[in-house]
C-alpha cells in the first residue's frame, strides 16, 4: 500500500476560516505537541501548558525572536483524544485581517508546525476513531452545500445515518456467513441433524439484495442536492423568458423590453426550489437573425438547452403555438426533461394546450405547478423516500458492487450451489460495505478522498 502523501505525525496548522477580512479568523492546529508549541509564541505560556481540556485563554500571540506582540487573541486548548481529531489541539481566534492572520501563521510554523494540507484534520479524526469515512465525506458535503436541504441531508450523515444502515446492512451479511460458515467448518455428524439442509433461503438474500439497492439508488436525490441541476428557459423572442427568470430570482436581472431579441446571450443565477439548488439559464430567443452578435447569442444559447438538464419552453399565449414552436417540442431529444409553459396568461384568454403550464410571471399565477414539476424531474417520480441518502460516487460503485454480489448469492442458494461458493460471494459484498465506512481502506483511497477538501478542515 502505498503511503499517504502527508506524515500525520507532524504537528499541523491552518487557517479554518476564508481568506478575506473578516472580524474573526480560527486558526487550528493539531498533533501531540500541539500545546507545547502553540505556548511557545503565545504570552503566557504557562497558562496554556496548564489549561484543561475544552479551556479558553486569553494572551497575545508573539514573535519567538523579539518577543513582539502580533495579534490579541483567544487560545482554546482541547486534550486528547477529546477533540476534533482525537489529538492535542489548539484553536486560536485572532482578529480576521489578512495581516494579523499571516503573521499569526508564521509565527506558529516558526514554532514547528507544519501547514496542513487539504483535508487533513478530517483524515485525522478519520484514523483515529473520530469518524468513520461516511462521516469524514459528510464534512466535505456540509461545506459545499448550496441549499439548506443539502445541508441537513449532509448533517443526517454526519450524525451516523448512513453508518449505521450499512452497518445494519452488514450485520444481515454476516447472519448469513455465519450460517454458511458452520456448515463448512464442522462435520456432518457433529451437527445434530441440521446437516443437509440449506443454510440460506433466497427470498432473505432477495430482501438484503433490494436494501443495498434502494440505498445505491438514494445517490440520484443525493447528487441533484449535491450539485444542483442546470435549467435552460428556452423560446421564441419576447416569450417572456426573462421575465420568468426574473421571477424565479426574485430580483430584475435580466432585461424585459416588448424589443424582440433584447436578450444577446444567456445569463445565469442560481436559485432553490423545494430545497433543490437550480442553476437558471436565461437564452436568447430562438430566431433566425442576421445580425451577427444575435446570431452569436442563438448559437451559444442552443449549446446550453441541449446541455441543461431540464429545459423551460415557454410560449407566448397571446400568440399561441405555430409551427416553429411545435417543432421544437416535437423533435426535442428528451420529452422526460422539457416543461412546456404557456406564459403571459394574465394578457391573454387562450386556454393552454394540453401538457402546458399556464402561468404568468407578472401575477405568478402557475409559479407552485411549475415548481412540482421542476422538483419532479430533478428528483424523479420517487423523489427522496428516506433521510439516509448517500451523494457520494465512491458509495454508490461500492453498494453496486455489494448488490452484484448478493444477486449472484441469491442465484446460488436457488440452485444450493456449493457453500464455498456461496460463501466468497457474501464476504465480497461485506467487503465491498466495509470500504463505505473505511474499514477495508487504502492510502490511495484516503488521499483521493481529502485532497478535495479544503485547508483547515
Amino acid at each position: 500500500m502505498k503511503e499517504l502523501n502527508y506524515n500525520t505525525e507532524d504537528p499541523i496548522a491552518a487557517l479554518a476560516t476564508g481568506w478575506e477580512e473578516s472580524a474573526l479568523a480560527v486558526i487550528r492546529t493539531s498533533g501531540i505537541e500541539s500545546i507545547e508549541l502553540a505556548a511557545a509564541v503565545f504570552s503566557d505560556p504557562d497558562r496554556l501548558l496548564n489549561a484543561a481540556g475544552t479551556t479558553a485563554v486569553y494572551g497575545y500571540i508573539i514573535d519567538p525572536g523579539s518577543g513582539e506582540r502580533l495579534d490579541e487573541v483567544v487560545a482554546t486548548v482541547f486534550r486528547a483524544p477529546k477533540s476534533y481529531t482525537g489529538e492535542n489541539s489548539v484553536e486560536i481566534s485572532c482578529h480576521g485581517g489578512i495581516p494579523a492572520v499571516s503573521a499569526v501563521l508564521s509565527s506558529l510554523t516558526g514554532a514547528g508546525f507544519r501547514n496542513a494540507a487539504p483535508g487533513e484534520f478530517t483524515l485525522r479524526a478519520f484514523v483515529n476513531g473520530k469518524l468513520d469515512l461516511t462521516r469524514a465525506e459528510a464534512v466535505h458535503e456540509i461545506v459545499t452545500a448550496k441549499t439548506v436541504k443539502a445541508h441537513s441531508l449532509a448533517l443526517n450523515r454526519l450524525s451516523g445515518a448512513l453508518e449505521r444502515r450499512i452497518d445494519q446492512l452488514k450485520t444481515g451479511i454476516l447472519d448469513m456467513i455465519s450460517a454458511v460458515e458452520l456448515l463448512l467448518d464442522y462435520p456432518e455428524d457433529e451437527l445434530d441433524g441440521q446437516a443437509g439442509d440449506y443454510p440460506l433461503n433466497a427470498e432473505d438474500v432477495a430482501n438484503l439484495q433490494s436494501a443495498v439497492e434502494k440505498l445505491s439508488d438514494s445517490f440520484r436525490a443525493g447528487k441533484v442536492f449535491r450539485d444542483g441541476v442546470p435549467v435552460a428557459l428556452a423560446g421564441r423572442t419576447n416569450a417572456g423568458k426573462s421575465s420568468l427568470f426574473n421571477l424565479l430570482l426574485k430580483e430584475d436581472r435580466a432585461i424585459v423590453s416588448e424589443i424582440h431579441g433584447t436578450t444577446r446571450d444567456y445569463i445565469e443565477s442560481w436559485i432553490t426550489v423545494k430545497g433543490i439548488p437550480l442553476r437558471i439559464f436565461d437564452t436568447a430567443g430562438l430566431r433566425d437573425s442576421e445580425n451577427p452578435i444575435e446570431a452569436e447569442g442563438i448559437k451559444r444559447s442552443g449549446e446550453v438547452i441541449a446541455e441543461a438538464g431540464i429545459v423551460l419552453y415557454l410560449v407566448d399565449s397571446s400568440e399561441g403555438l405555430n409551427a416553429e414552436d411545435a417543432k421544437f417540442i416535437r423533435n426535442f431529444s428528451d420529452p422526460k426533461r422539457l416543461i412546456c409553459i404557456w406564459s403571459k396568461v394574465d394578457a391573454a384568454s387562450a386556454s393552454a394546450p394540453e401538457g402546458f403550464i399556464p402561468l404568468s410571471s407578472l401575477t405568478a399565477e402557475g409559479l407552485g405547478k411549475l415548481e412540482d414539476a421542476l422538483s419532479g424531474i430533478a428528483l424523479g417520480k420517487k423523489g427522496i423516500e428516506d433521510d439516509v441518502v448517500i451523494d457520494s460516487l465512491r458509495q454508490r460503485d461500492l453498494l453496486n458492487r455489494a448488490a452484484e454480489a448478493l444477486l449472484k448469492t441469491k442465484e446460488a442458494v436457488l440452485v444450493e450451489a456449493p457453500l464455498d461458493a456461496v460463501a466468497m460471494e457474501l464476504k465480497d459484498a461485506l467487503d465491498a460495505l466495509g470500504e463505505i465506512t473505511g474499514e477495508i481502506s487504502s492510502a490511495d483511497i484516503l488521499n483521493n478522498i481529502f485532497s478535495n477538501f479544503c485547508v483547515g478542515k
